[in-house]
Formats: structure tokens, C-alpha cells, sequence
């Protein structure tokens, strides 16, 4: 990218940031849904942290030893956790990649960005993303990992990239692209599994002396079919055996009290979407993501020996979240998409020690929307008013009496691809859920959580639950005003 480019990209940037909210048609000033108080940290300019944030793929919220998974063992990533904060409750708005990538970045819905499903998922030039600002406060930003969102960003400025498209790449051979100084080069392929080559070359960039904070980007390619595994971990979890859930035998019975969306959409185990790609079994899917997960671990047991190798970890904000859950044979389904907790739920763990007590876990209601936010906050830098996301830093500081979101918005409009999951809105409070597939014919899920939390009884229609829909289906559409929603349906 050449000077001017840079300097036309950065004009554009500064005037959306001067604009504000008002950038952003229709929003309205609710801290439930935006975030009002953004900057809540003291402003420490002469002691900024450095970051390692980790974006797993598909990672589910109970895939951690951490969150009691009884087979799977991920000591290392456990550890940010055991010395930081675990978030209980964390979602993303949109459970699709390149969306939810796109939010983690902006702090701004897909109906904000325009990043509305993987075909359309770019983010315009002229929206800041998190790592944009952080260049501008004088850190070094790298990236490392799948991409998935736009040009592989590489319209963006970064010091060190190592990164590519999951769509154009192989586990084995992976064509990767890789830059400095703001300059990145033609994609090259490489020999070796594509989550250990990313992780060799982002240990070399930790390990290197520096003066000025950093920043690390790492965005892990496994377990995304077609699901294959590192050598070392092909023959893990040979022999044990994979509990089947109890609503996995649900569609042979006509998927009770669901609605037609859920029965005809197509991601389920033993379908043919992805053609050979497809896990033909529930042993087969579960057990290659698990082995994913492992595979996370480990590499990030060596990022994590790096940092500490450069004496800088006490110094270093670690934070893990993935870009949606993922269902592993609920109701039959793999794959995401669906407003069900399997696929909105994701882990989210923080660790600094200088501000965050070590194994404190928070039960409120987080979104991958609060998280650009909590690292420009962390960082110093203020948050621009258009960013619909809260900052983090209150709960991280365990602050009591912090107000706090009742309720989200949630979003998905992929369709109709291969999978055939129909385009949904939701709200989610801490009791209740509400799905609106709003194509005609208009269906509904409605489930109270706290007395139903596999989600198998849908209370839509049925007596003495007309006031809840009706309730709910207001605050719907309050959500979508609040949050500049102009999307059709």
C-alpha cells in the first residue's frame, strides 16, 4: 500500500471517528446495547500493556478442562483463566466467521459494518478497526492467523503480518501472505500444519526487542473442516468413547416444538454439504474438534513461553475468545448459524495480573461487541463514541456495582447457501430467548432459560405465553432501533 493510500485511509478514519454516533444512522445513546461509559480505565500513558489476543475458530465455551470438560485437557489455555477472569455468559451477535471477526474488530454490529455473512465480509475503509488506533497510540501491531474477513486485511496497517484466507488454504501446504512496515507480499506456501508454521513464525516476532507496547493478533485456522489434525495429535482419542447428547435422536422425531427452519436446514452430521469434508459420524466430528482444541493448546503453550522468555508477562494483557461456538451433534447439527446456545456461546478469559484477580469468574451477560472496546480502554486510548460494544474494564476490575446490559441483540442472514439455515433475529435476556425466522412464513422459538436451558421446550403459542412474546418482541425491535437495525425483514 503506498503513502497516499495510507493518508487518503487515514483522513477517512479521523472523520468517522469525529462523527461519532452520528456516523452511524439511527443510533441511539443506550448503554444496554452501546456501551455508554466506553472509558473506564485510568489513563496510564506511561505504562500501557502489551496484548496477546487469541480469536480460536469455532472454539465452544465447554471446550476448556477449565469449564469442567471432562475429556478434553488444556492446561495452558486454562491458565489464563485460572490467573485471570473467566466470563460465564459471553456471545457473539452473529454466529458466523467473518461477522463475528468483523465485530471483534469494530465493536459494531454486522447491520453497523455492512459484514453481514461470508460473502459480504469486508469491513469499509473508512471504520476504524481496534488495531487501526492502537498503530495511531504508537503500539506495534502484528498479525498472525486466518484472516476471513475482507482482503485478508491487508488494506490495514500492520508491523509484522503472517496471515491468510481460511477459503484459499491448506492444513498441510497453507499459502500464507507475510509482510512488515505496513508493506505485505504475494501469498507463498509453506510445508507444515498451518496452525504450528503461523505459531513458529509469531513466537520469532514475540521473542524480538522492542521498545515501544505491543500488540499480537492471533486467530487460529483449526478445528475448521475440513477438520484435519497436526501429526502429533492423529491418533488422540482413540478408544474413548463420545457421550451422545440427548437431543441427538430429536429430529427422528420430528424435532418437537420446533419450527420447519430447524429441520430443513442442512448442517447436520451425516449430510452432504461440504461434499468429502463432512463428518460422517458423531465420533468422527467431535473427537477432530477436540483435537483442534488440543492443538490451540499446545501452540499456545508456546506463544506463552515467549513472553515469558522477554520477561514481559506480568506486563502483557492475554485474552481467549473464539468467533462463535459450535455444535457438536445437538439436535444432529455441526456447524453454527442457529441463535441456540451451542453456537452463541463462546469462552472468554482475561488475564492481567496488575489489574484482574486471579480466578475470579464473572456470571453477567458479555458480547464479542465489548471487546474492542476493553483493549483500546485497557490501552489507554479513548473509545470512539460510534462503537456499540461496553469496555470490559469494570468487571475485569471487579467493580460491583457496574450497570450493566439486561438483554442483546442477535443477528444472522446468511441464505440460502448450502447449509439452508434461514435469516433470524433474537433477543437474549438472562431468563429468556426469542428467535424471530422473519422470511415468510414467520416462526418463532421462545424459551425460558432458567427452567429450560437445553432449550427443548419452545413456549411459543402455547397458553400463558402471549404476554412474554408480546414483551419480548417489543424489546426486539427497540434493540434493532437503538442499534441503527435499517436491514429488511
Amino acid at each position: 500500500m503506498n503513502d497516499e493510500r495510507n493518508d487518503d485511509l487515514l483522513r477517512s478514519r479521523r472523520t468517522f471517528l469525529k462523527l461519532g454516533a452520528g456516523a452511524v444512522a439511527g443510533l441511539a445513546a443506550h448503554p444496554a446495547a452501546q456501551g455508554a461509559a466506553h472509558s473506564t480505565s485510568p489513563n496510564r500513558a506511561d505504562a500501557k500493556p502489551n496484548f496477546l489476543f487469541l480469536v480460536g475458530e469455532g472454539l465452544r465455551a465447554d471446550e476448556l478442562s477449565l469449564a469442567g470438560n471432562r475429556i478434553l485437557q488444556t492446561p495452558h489455555l486454562d491458565r489464563i483463566g485460572e490467573e485471570g477472569m473467566r466470563f460465564k455468559n459471553a456471545f457473539v451477535v452473529n454466529a458466523l466467521c467473518a461477522p463475528s471477526r468483523a465485530t471483534i474488530l469494530t465493536g459494531l454490529y454486522s447491520h453497523t459494518t455492512g459484514c453481514l455473512d461470508n460473502e459480504h465480509r469486508r469491513v469499509p475503509a473508512h471504520i476504524p478497526i481496534f488495531t487501526d488506533l492502537l498503530h495511531e497510540a504508537d503500539y506495534e501491531v502484528a498479525f498472525f492467523g486466518k484472516v476471513h474477513v475482507g482482503k485478508t486485511l491487508t488494506d490495514r496497517h500492520w508491523g509484522d503480518y503472517f496471515g491468510f484466507d481460511a477459503a484459499a488454504t491448506n492444513y498441510y501446504h497453507p499459502r500464507i501472505a507475510q509482510g512488515s512496515g505496513g508493506q505485505i507480499g504475494e501469498p507463498h506456501v509453506y510445508q507444515g500444519y498451518v496452525d504450528d508454521v503461523v505459531t513458529e513464525r509469531a513466537v520469532s516476532w514475540l521473542l524480538q526487542k522492542r521498545e515501544r507496547p505491543f500488540f499480537c493478533l492471533f486467530m487460529f485456522q483449526a478445528p475448521h473442516d475440513p477438520f484435519y489434525r497436526s501429526r502429533r495429535n492423529l491418533d488422540l482419542y482413540n478408544g474413548v468413547p463420545i457421550p451422545k447428547p440427548a437431543t441427538f435422536d430429536d429430529d427422528l422425531k420430528g424435532y418437537p416444538g420446533k419450527p420447519r427452519a430447524f429441520p430443513e436446514a442442512n448442517n447436520k452430521i451425516g449430510t452432504t454439504i461440504l461434499g468429502d469434508d463432512d463428518p460422517r459420524s458423531l465420533e468422527e466430528i467431535v473427537k477432530d474438534h477436540y483435537a483442534g482444541v488440543v492443538n490451540n493448546d499446545q501452540n499456545f503453550s508456546s506463544l506463552l513461553a515467549a513472553i515469558e522468555k522477554t520477561g514481559k508477562l506480568e506486563d502483557t494483557v492475554i485474552l481467549l475468545t473464539s468467533d462463535h461456538g459450535y455444535f457438536l451433534g445437538e439436535w444432529r447439527f455441526y456447524d453454527k448459524r442457529f441463535m441456540h446456545e451451542p453456537s452463541i456461546r463462546v469462552p472468554l478469559l482475561v488475564r492481567y495480573p496488575k489489574l484482574v484477580k486471579a480466578g475470579t469468574v464473572e456470571e453477567k451477560m458479555v458480547l464479542n461487541l465489548d471487546l474492542a472496546p476493553t483493549v483500546l480502554d485497557l490501552a489507554g486510548i479513548e473509545v470512539p463514541e460510534h462503537v456499540q460494544g461496553n469496555s470490559l474494564v469494570p468487571l475485569l476490575k471487579g467493580s460491583e456495582a457496574t450497570a450493566w446490559r439486561k438483554d442483546w441483540l442477535y443477528e444472522y442472514y446468511e441464505y440460502p447457501e448450502d447449509n439452508m439455515v434461514k435469516p433470524h433475529r433474537g433477543v437474549r435476556t438472562d431468563r429468556y430467548k426469542l428467535i424471530h425466522y422473519y422470511l415468510p412464513p414467520q416462526e418463532f422459538e421462545l424459551y425460558d432459560l432458567q427452567n429450560d436451558p437445553a432449550e427443548l421446550h419452545n413456549l411459543y403459542g402455547e397458553p400463558g405465553s402471549a404476554d412474554l412474546f408480546r414483551q419480548l418482541m417489543g424489546r426486539l425491535q427497540e434493540l434493532r432501533k437503538e442499534t441503527g437495525d435499517v436491514t429488511s425483514g
